[in-house]
């Protein structure tokens, strides 16, 4: 690989990574929220509410992102009620907007699904217990149903992450100038397809190892009370 062409590339498409941090970090902050009301709302014995949060999420885990972020930003860009919005054209007039909405919308029907899992998880005697004890369904959810579905879901969660980070860059294709829109332009500029694709996927596999690290730790220490590894310390 040519050096001239690292020291080039390399300050070029790090430029985009803080882009990418942020579409990650603000689509996952909205979309894990979101994707705990659908959970809820999924195991919810009104219809309405349980029908609605299925349909969402068979909707938006049923088509690819690249065809909802394109009916999102040259979709509804078209129609004047959102043109003549100022918030709903905020949103949908500048791509980095929309590509957090998309991606936002989209791993919320994902994390729901996951959520839900770990949620269903949870033995109905203990939240029975709980209940017995005076805790209201509020107090209960916060203090014993969340915490403990946290704990199942995380290792699939953390698959969801990795795939929002691999998801934003689906966002170059909008206008947006993150890690794969910076590759796409120095590709132009110097027709070194390999190198600089190679240089743009060891970014992201930065992340991502910085990422599951996280995850993993976060993991440890929430299950550090679990007998397998209390064992585990014991050998160690």
């Amino acid at each position: 690989m040519d050096f001239e062409l690292v020291r080039l590339a390399v300050p070029t498409l790090a430029k985009g990574l803080w882009l990418t941090a942020l579409l990650t970090v603000t689509s996952v902050a909205i979309g894990f929220n979101l994707g705990l009301a659908l959970a809820v709302m999924r195991l919810s014995k009104n219809r309405l509410l349980s029908g609605f949060a299925k349909g969402y999420s068979t909707v938006f885990r049923g088509t690819p992102l690249l065809v909802q972020l394109f009916l999102f930003y040259y979709g509804l860009g078209q129609l004047p009620f959102v043109r003549d919005n100022p918030v709903l054209w905020w949103i949908i007039g500048d791509g980095a907007h929309c590509a957090v909405m998309a991606l936002a919308l989209n791993t919320a029907a994902y994390t729901s699904e996951i959520l839900r899992g770990g949620l269903l998880s949870i033995p109905a005697g203990l939240m029975e217990a709980a209940q017995a004890c005076g805790m209201s369904r509020l107090l209960c959810f916060r203090r014993i149903a969340f915490p403990l579905a946290i704990r199942q879901a995380l290792p699939a969660y953390g698959n969801e992450l990795v795939l929002v980070v691999k998801g934003t860059s689906l966002a170059s294709t909008i206008t947006v100038l993150e890690i794969t829109g910076h590759a796409k332009r120095l590709m132009s500029q110097t027709y070194a397809i390999l190198e600089i694709f190679a240089i743009a996927g060891l970014l992201y596999l930065f992340i991502n190892l910085v990422l599951i690290t996280l995850i993993r730790l976060l993991e440890a220490r929430l299950t550090r009370y679990l007998p397998y590894r209390s064992g585990a310390r014991r050998a160690a």
